[in-house]
């Protein structure tokens, strides 16, 4: 089995390479060497690497900025994605496409299910919409995962920005009034290979059934009590020499460019009946990655001051 993994340098797409390397023949490829920021150019690239899988990372992520790079957003979220599917369906491959939980409005009380219907209030969430409606009217096999609030050891997310404030700051305002589960990119990346696994082998044995699946932790919180674990989790293992003081505060209190929903839990209902899948509590991926994080994060640490 060949696979195509875009968005390779990401936080989803990094773990992915290591995930999924033992099901077969793995092609990683970044945004230089796949742009969906020039759709045109994918059908090719598909075709020449012919895929019996493509797992698709690649997203402009970019909350707040998208708020004035809406029609770049829609290029590589919306547009780009209606490439890849409609090329996968054309060769009879298997499309894994993560979604958001920001296509929601955050103002159901309950978790959102697959069959809520979406709401976006920001660009990025428009621009997200668009790529599931065009997985959707692809056609095709294909699976799609709508993830919350994900973080990783490496990259540009809030672990790590709460990781770097708590070095320069004695105090942190961190809100209170959004709540979602925080999700580990190396469970999305792990959970994503086992679906491939039972999905292409369903495929073989006879028809499959298309779908959009839920996958994120279990269990809620808010960015207040995220950035609360992290710090706690940090100076267990004595990553960190000083800890801030955390000020819960209501999203009035700290304005950003993009809307956030309010609500951001996700059910995990259907994955769990249709894989058998159900991801552990947020803090259990939470504590493991910042245990993991620790030699590195030390080791720049001492580099740092020694520059």
């Amino acid at each position: 089995m060949r696979l195509l993994v875009t968005g390779a340098s990401g936080q989803i797409g990094w773990e992915l390479s290591r995930s999924l390397m033992p099901l077969g023949d793995l092609v990683a490829l970044d945004r230089r060497q796949c742009a969906f920021s020039r759709p045109e150019l994918l059908p090719t690239i598909i075709r020449d690497i012919k895929p019996d899988v493509v797992v698709n990372a690649a997203a402009y992520t970019a909350v707040d900025k998208a708020e004035r790079e809406e029609k770049l957003a829609m290029t590589v979220n919306g547009t780009a994605v209606g490439v890849i599917a409609e090329e996968s369906r054309k060769a009879g491959i298997l499309l894994v496409h993560y979604s958001t939980d920001y296509v929601f409005d955050g103002v159901k009380q309950t978790p959102y299910t697959e069959e809520d219907v979406p709401n976006p209030i920001n660009a990025y969430g428009r621009s997200k919409l668009a790529g599931d409606a065009a997985v959707r009217q692809a056609g095709g096999a294909y699976v799609v995962l709508r993830t919350s609030w994900v973080y990783a050891g490496r990259g540009h997310n809030f672990l790590s920005t709460i990781l770097r404030l708590a070095g320069e700051r004695d105090e942190l305002r961190i809100v209170d009034d959004q709540i979602g589960a925080p999700t580990w990119a190396r469970d999305i990346a792990d959970v994503t290979a086992a679906i491939v696994r039972t999905v292409c082998r369903e495929r073989a044995q006879g028809p499959f059934a298309s779908g959009i699946f839920n996958l994120a932790a279990s269990g809620a919180t808010s960015w207040h009590g995220f950035a609360k674990a992290i710090l706690e989790d940090a100076t267990r293992i004595g990553l960190l020499q000083r800890v801030p003081q955390l000020k819960p505060i209501p999203s009035a209190e700290y304005p950003v460019a993009a809307a956030r929903p309010k609500n951001s839990r996700l059910a995990g209902d259907r994955l769990s009946k249709r894989f058998g899948i159900v991801l552990p509590d947020w803090k259990q991926g939470l504590a493991l990655c910042i245990e993991e994080l620790g030699p590195r994060f030390r080791g720049d640490n001492i580099r740092a001051r020694t520059t």
